[in-house]
């Protein structure tokens, strides 16, 4: 069988998998990839190798990387990697896998961090940091921000580190049970924390459900641990400082009155590329 047949076989039997396990929405994509994967080629390597014959064994790997997928494993665990703001972001199950949409926290971040007094360095924290995703990109984007990254999983900041390292960002890594081992202040902290409600895990996708609940689980509203972050942001924010987090669509309204209650002021919504809420901002004065 030649790359073109694999390919062409294997994207026929990942679409047909929305009656089976998993609901993949590009087959084809998926398919390349995991080729690629195998042969260490780009999308443009598998068209110019196209007629090339792939042994038995090759091919039995193959199957084994779709079953993966057909049995509703991410690609992205599959393939080790994840694309992020521009830069290769490691994964496995230890970590949530980074998503496009976390994008617009990194951009919104950028943004805010900066109209800040240019003359004085600038501190941020990213709380429940996973993969070290969004501090790697901040730090990425901007060098002179002095960047600290916590999570409660000794696992994922292991991860962190070595996602980190990988992109040669020098980052202050702490494991803290949200602000639990967090003794500095700061000028922005940045956290896209569990935020799905318990009820909703059981329905989520297949692949989605395999990530770490403990980075899904937002608790019977989805905002336990965000009522806590609030709370206990105002000690760890400098004069002026700025909170901004993902949460869910429809959680806004409850979070604008935490955050007042908090003492937290000039509350900011922001929306997605698709018109949905997706990030809140307040400053601490």
């Amino acid at each position: 069988m030649t790359v073109t047949e694999a390919l062409k076989q294997a994207a026929s039997l990942l679409a047909s998998s929305g009656t089976i396990t998993a609901n993949i929405e590009t087959p084809a994509l998926d398919a390349g990839l995991l080729l690629g994967k195998l042969l260490h080629l780009d999308k443009a390597g598998l068209i110019l190798n196209g007629k090339k014959k792939l042994s038995e064994k090759k091919y039995l790997q193959y199957q084994e990387l779709l079953k993966r997928r057909l049995d509703g494993e991410c690609i992205a665990y599959i393939l080790g990697h994840r694309e992020f703001f521009g830069l290769e972001i490691i994964v496995n199950n230890n970590v949530l896998v980074p998503r496009p949409e976390t994008e617009i926290l990194v951009e919104k971040g950028l943004e805010l961090i900066s109209a800040r007094n240019p003359k004085t360095s600038k501190t941020i924290l990213d709380l429940c940091t996973g993969s070290g995703a969004i501090a790697i990109a901040m730090k990425h984007k901007m060098p002179e921000l002095e960047v600290w990254a916590s999570d409660i999983s000794k696992k994922a900041l292991a991860m962190a580190h070595k996602n980190s390292a990988r992109h040669n960002t020098r980052i202050h890594f702490i494991k803290s049970d949200l602000f639990s081992n967090i003794k500095n202040s700061f000028d922005m902290i940045i956290t896209n924390p569990p935020y799905i409600c318990s009820g909703k895990i059981s329905s989520l996708a297949p692949e989605v459900k395999r990530e770490p609940r403990l980075a899904l689980d937002g608790g019977h509203d989805g905002l336990d641990l965000i009522r806590r972050i609030i709370q206990d942001s105002v000690q760890h924010l400098l004069p002026g400082g700025i909170l901004l987090m993902e949460a869910d669509n429809g959680q806004e309204p409850i979070i604008e009155k935490l955050l007042f209650n908090a003492g937290l002021r000039e509350c900011r919504t922001f929306n997605d590329l698709s018109g949905q809420f997706r990030l809140i901002s307040a400053s601490y004065r």
